[in-house]
């Protein structure tokens, strides 16, 4: 059965690919682009954004983009690869959607700043929850929960299509996991972008089954399954590979 709340959240996520959409809409600011092919800076993310229908052309500036012996990541790529280049991972990947979660504020969590950034790379390399950069926290907002002084767990906000932004970053000390920290945060973002009229999304590996369990607890409903692929250029000028 469609509820209300299950089918806004469908029709907000119709459309282009969350990076396209986010490098072309609210974070045109952040795009670097050559021709067709759009990205961040690689100290914001290293997600970018090619056509749905990529030609010789296109395949050309994503080389000169990534740069000899560059890997990048193309979620949701749907062309081929230029000639010559390797695919060093490939895997399946969920998205979720807000299917009318029980957002609420957390009066114990603190928005992060550039300060904390420090502290924020370290718990990102202590728990692996997917690319978080230097400059990343400028993408959206970000909370954190501490104890003893100490960051321990957080989640913000990453790519930003009209009329939704995506919760990510979500991880938590490995220390203190079982005491529902990352539940109140998603929740907290999730209240916050549901403040703005907008709808929360989330992405994540097919088999990270714990965090898909967590977020259909919360009422968040499968949208649909992507594929997650890093692509390496040559060692030699990219450029001068693609016919």
């Amino acid at each position: 059965m469609l509820t209300h709340s299950t089918v806004r959240a469908s029709q907000a996520c119709s459309g282009p690919r969350p990076a396209l959409a986010s490098l072309t809409g609210p974070h045109a600011r952040f795009a670097e682009r050559r021709g067709r092919v759009l990205r961040h800076p690689v100290d914001v993310s290293p997600r970018l954004a090619v056509p749905d229908d990529p030609d010789a052309g296109d395949r050309a500036d994503l080389a000169a983009l990534a740069g000899p012996g560059g890997e990048v990541p193309l979620p949701g790529f749907r062309g081929d690869v230029p000639a010559g280049w390797e695919i060093p991972q490939r895997s399946e990947g969920v998205q979720f959607v807000d299917g009318g979660p029980a957002a609420a504020p957390d009066s114990e969590s603190v928005r992060l700043g550039p300060a904390d950034v420090p502290e924020m790379l370290a718990l990102v390399g202590r728990t692996q929850p997917g690319p978080f950069e230097r400059r990343t926290i400028e993408l959206g907002t970000y909370l954190g929960l501490r104890r003893d002084g100490t960051l321990v767990a957080m989640a913000g906000e990453r790519l930003h299509p009209p009329g939704r932004t995506e919760i990510s970053a979500v991880c938590t000390d490995p220390a203190v996991r079982g005491q529902g920290l990352a539940t109140r945060l998603v929740l907290a973002v999730a209240h916050g972008i549901r403040e703005r009229d907008e709808t929360p999304f989330l992405r994540t590996s097919a088999t990270t089954t714990g965090a898909i369990r967590l977020y259909e607890s919360l009422g968040f409903g499968l949208r649909r399954r992507t594929a997650f692929l890093a692509a390496r250029a040559p060692e030699r000028d990219a450029v001068t590979v693609v016919a």
